[in-house]
């Protein structure tokens, strides 16, 4: 509805007329609404997390499986998991805005929402920054921006408060490990690479040229780390990252430098990273410590 102002003796009258909202997303396409997304659907857990980390939580109408962050998140219907999801359920819950996840998805499935007549963003997490570009993104579709902003802006602080206390002491070799079997790990494309060089370390499969590698034990052994850090799949220390004390010569286990940090932390791209990345900090200054005294005694 239009305003009427009194000007000069002449009645105006001004329309207010919304404008569009856009971004471009991780595959370089521009993303615009006509309007502010008011029904979402999320197609990974940490895009689930993200999208209430931008204040848009109110907005979700679908996720898919292990959505278990907030608590809020837990209620919201699924529409299967992140590598297969209902189409019918989705185009029945009438979003005007899809969160996708490109690798995690497969970029291969980006045509057949497009299809079905659905705005789609597609999002990535290869690096830290990755993170808080993604939470602006769906504030700014979701017009949340001055929550999503606020977020933004402090990961961001607080990820470079640990950049200047621990990115430049003298370097811990990590090697991070995934699972056990098949045993595997990262390299330094990922963005948990980027976790530990911002703790001052050294990611020892950083030169690989698979995102997640499967390596064998000997690898391991040669490469020889100062600290072994897993996460597993679950909210317990795995069992299996104890294997590795049958090697007492690597320079990990003669320190007892194998840490755990629960996966949720560490291994889903959202603002709960920066827990991990303190736990992270902290497991390697005190390996740092431990070989800078054992170098100082000679």
């Amino acid at each position: 509805m239009g305003r009427r102002w009194l000007c000069l003796g002449l009645w105006l009258t001004v329309t207010a007329v919304a404008a569009d909202v856009s971004v471009v997303d991780f595959a370089g396409r521009t993303v615009t609404l006509a309007t502010p997304a008011q029904r979402i659907v999320a197609l990974a857990p940490h895009i689930v997390e993200n999208t209430f980390s931008a204040g848009a939580g109110d907005r979700l109408v679908g996720a898919v499986d292990f959505s278990n962050y907030p608590a809020a998140a837990q209620k919201i219907p699924r529409v299967g998991n992140y590598k297969a999801w209902s189409m019918e359920e989705i185009i029945a819950l009438q979003p005007d805005l899809v969160l996708m996840w490109a690798s995690g998805n497969g970029m291969h499935r980006l045509a057949a929402l497009e299809r079905l007549g659905l705005t789609v963003y597609v999002s990535e997490s290869s690096s830290l920054n990755d993170i808080p570009t993604t939470i602006r993104a769906i504030g700014h579709l979701a017009g949340t921006d001055s929550a999503s902003q606020e977020t933004a802006d402090h990961l961001q602080r607080e990820l470079q408060r640990l950049r200047r206390d621990y990115g430049g002491q003298s370097p811990v070799s990590v090697f991070y490990q995934v699972w056990n079997q098949p045993l595997q790990t990262i390299n330094g494309e990922h963005f948990i690479s980027d976790i530990i060089t911002l703790c001052g370390g050294h990611n020892i499969y950083a030169d690989t040229p698979y995102l997640a590698p499967r390596i064998n034990i000997e690898s391991v052994i040669e490469r020889n780390p100062d600290a072994i850090i897993a996460s597993g799949m679950a909210a317990s220390r795995p069992e299996w990252l104890d294997e590795w004390k049958a090697f007492p010569s690597m320079s990990a286990v003669r320190s007892n430098a194998l840490f755990f940090i629960h996966p949720d932390l560490i291994q889903r791209p959202t603002v709960r990273v920066l827990e991990g990345a303190r736990l992270m900090c902290q497991q390697l200054e005190q390996q740092r410590a431990m070989l800078n005294e054992k170098q100082a005694e000679g």
